[in-house]
């Protein structure tokens, strides 16, 4: 019995500046497919920040996965990339042009951490609070939805978008 049905979107990529505005449309239309505009905002500049952490600090590659998860009663946002250094929350000016993305995470999610993935990499996530009306439509016997991936080629292009059906087991 599924007690907490769920969706998912996951995005592969390389954390190039190029593909961060791509990963925020997605990001943005997946929220609109599940009805939750309210959240696109503070979902896409959170995952704007967390990618650029990737792409300006992640070594030995910039490689990363960007997976939201629309759970009973949040939104979970998470980075997956093959660092395993932890980032450090810096005191930055408030008027500062960079070094702020961990504190602007903070500042518009409901809660975020960082843990280690693996022997060599990390997940820096962050949640949001669904409106009431979406965790109704998400609630105990709802039926899954398809779980969608979509994966980065090499030569850049978003080329293959999959769809499966999550069994529930």
């Amino acid at each position: 019995m599924i007690s907490h049905p769920s969706r998912h979107c996951t995005v592969e990529l390389q954390a190039l500046p190029s593909r961060i505005g791509q990963v925020r449309r997605i990001v943005s239309a997946q929220l609109r497919y599940w009805h939750l505009d309210t959240l696109i905002d503070r979902a896409a500049l959170g995952v704007t920040e967390l990618l650029t952490n990737v792409h300006q600090h992640a070594q030995p590659d910039k490689m990363c996965t960007v997976e939201i998860e629309l759970l009973l009663d949040r939104l979970m946002v998470s980075v997956h990339d093959h660092d395993p250094r932890l980032p450090e929350v810096g005191d930055a000016d408030t008027l500062a042009t960079c070094g702020r993305g961990l504190a602007m995470v903070a500042a518009v999610s409901e809660s975020w951490g960082v843990r280690p993935d693996g022997e060599s990499g990390k997940v820096v996530w962050f949640t949001l609070p669904t409106p009431v009306g979406v965790r109704a439509e998400v609630g105990v016997g709802a039926a899954c939805p398809p779980r969608r991936v979509v994966r980065e080629a090499s030569r850049g292009v978003l080329a293959e978008v999959e769809r499966t059906v999550d069994a529930g087991v």
